[in-house]
């Protein structure tokens, strides 16, 4: 059985524990560097980002996310996960894990009254069009050649993208019934997409 740790220092790590149980993983939260042994992949869920990475240090969780991700460990980041993801964060002031050759800003649309809900055409899951929920969402300024954008909004703006067994999502399927995504990425984890 596949073992999937859910980072739970901050967010909304509960509704990921639960999706990928019901998709018939072990799914744990990680708290703790002990607690990334043996993982087959991972997710950093969203929440507030300076805050995630501020607990990362004190938790001592930064460096061996980091080799984590940069040696190739699948790894879904949603909402801040995306942000933790990226190479460059605009106003953060942080360093972030790097391993995704993304340029993301932060709280892109705006404040906590500006979230908002839209349906995104996803090819790599199917149709219907996933219903995504964006809460102080980020974006995607710039992708690298190895980056393959998987969602875009009607203008353009990127919202989802792949780099090898990296994806990154600047919204919250977890609050959502859609099991799709955490299907796909469950089957990144098994090396089948």
């Amino acid at each position: 059985m596949l073992r999937i740790g859910v980072l739970a220092l901050q967010g909304a790590f509960a509704e990921h524990v639960a999706f990928l149980e019901k998709l018939d993983v072990q799914a744990f939260p990680v708290r703790l560097a002990q607690d990334l042994t043996a993982l087959d992949g991972l997710i950093i869920p969203g929440g507030e980002s300076t805050t995630m990475l501020h607990l990362m240090r004190e938790y001592d969780l930064g460096a061996p996310l980091k080799g984590l991700a940069l040696d190739g460990l699948p790894i879904l980041g949603t909402c801040a996960g995306m942000v933790m993801l990226a190479r460059h964060t605009s106003a953060l002031g942080r360093e972030t894990l790097g391993a995704m050759d993304i340029d993301v800003k932060r709280n892109a649309f705006g404040r906590q009254v500006d979230s908002f809900e839209t349906d995104l055409d996803i090819p790599v899951i199917g149709e219907p069009p996933f219903h995504a929920i964006f809460i102080r969402a980020p974006f995607i300024e710039r992708a690298g050649d190895g980056v393959e954008m998987l969602a875009k909004l009607a203008n353009g703006t990127g919202v989802a993208a792949r780099q090898g067994k990296l994806i990154a999502l600047a919204f919250h399927p977890e609050l959502t019934t859609d099991l799709r995504l955490h299907s796909f990425f469950v089957e990144v984890v098994r090396g089948e997409r």
